[in-house]
């Protein structure tokens, strides 16, 4: 057994690049490789899905999802945790949970409805091969379908709320080098994986990207160096960035999350909701689903009675009380 942790995922990747950022931050020894060949099956056959990341820890295990992967990592790493103990564990999920299950649907849409970065990335994932990029590229638009963003108006939406966050990060970077205060959180893993995957990567997004100069200085390399010390700013009040995420959260993910909750329940295959003005047909996902209840869980069996009356409060004073409930 050795201490090298492999990430099976890609370049390219959301989720990948996520984890990438986290076991910078935890200092861990890794690598990265392409999940491919007859390896594929056993990875994926071991860690129970087709998807990127798959993390093969030391030990020989091999598991996906990264949110619940940080929170192992977390333990193993505890002088470097990045999802703090706590209420202020739960702001930070919450922050997170933004961006893994809302925000992603930019990306995608960035990649996918402009054709200059639909065959930047798609030639990069197929290694050059044409015929193999050209079958990737036909997934693209089904997966913008699924994620609300089939209509102009809502890519122009999606877009708008994306420079709106990069506003607030280029702020909030020339007060903290974290967006939570001097030392990073899962939060800025998340961010870090979209910039380096996406939206500081595919030409389109990153012509944006480019007028946000810290933005683009943290994405490619400043944020890595982080000594191991520093603070994070107190619960609930928080950082402006954080402040401002929470008041995106209501009008977006809100709707979206809990539109999915119902649908979910009700067995359907599909559900709307109004975002922007415009009524948006979603797939019905169970992760997203999964994914609310996690915070819900940790409310109620990683905090004290006093600590969830504190987040509860806090929840209801943000109005996102109706998110995290059963």
């Amino acid at each position: 057994m050795t201490s090298k942790y492999v990430i099976y995922g890609g370049e390219l990747s959301y989720f990948t690049r996520k984890l990438e950022a986290a076991l910078i931050f935890y200092g861990a020894d890794y690598e990265i490789r392409r999940k491919n060949g007859d390896h594929a099956a056993e990875i994926e056959h071991r860690s129970g899905t087709h998807q990127v990341p798959v993390l093969h820890t030391p030990e020989n295990w091999m598991i996906a999802d990264t949110t619940p992967l940080l929170h192992l990592l977390d333990a193993r790493f505890p002088a470097r945790r990045l999802f703090p103990v706590g209420p202020i564990g739960v702001l930070v999920h919450v922050l997170e949970e933004y961006f893994d299950e809302w925000i992603a649907r930019t990306m995608v849409h960035y990649r996918w409805h402009y054709p200059r970065s639909a065959e930047f990335a798609s030639l990069r994932m197929a290694g050059g091969d044409t015929e193999a990029a050209a079958r990737v590229r036909e997934w693209g638009p089904r997966a913008c379908r699924a994620t609300g963003t089939e209509s102009e108006r809502q890519q122009r939406a999606a877009e708008d709320e994306y420079q709106r966050i990069l506003a607030s990060m280029e702020q909030q970077l020339g007060e903290t080098p974290y967006l939570l205060g001097s030392r990073p959180t899962a939060l800025d893993c998340v961010l870090l994986g979209g910039l380096r995957a996406h939206t500081n990567m595919d030409p389109d997004p990153k012509e944006t990207t480019a007028g946000y100069p810290r933005v683009v200085a943290w994405s490619e390399g400043s944020a890595d160096d982080w000594s191991g010390e520093g603070d994070l700013a107190p619960f609930p009040d928080s950082t402006p960035f954080a402040r401002f995420v929470l008041d995106e959260m209501t009008a977006t993910y809100q709707r979206y999350v809990l539109g999915n909750r119902d649908a979910q329940v009700a067995g359907a295959k599909a559900f709307h909701v109004e975002v922007y003005g415009e009524d948006v047909s979603y797939l019905s996902r169970p992760y997203p689903e999964r994914s609310r209840k996690m915070i819900v869980e940790k409310i109620e069996t990683q905090l004290t009675p006093t600590e969830r009356d504190q987040v509860a409060n806090w929840l209801r004073s943000v109005d996102l009380d109706r998110s995290f409930q059963n």
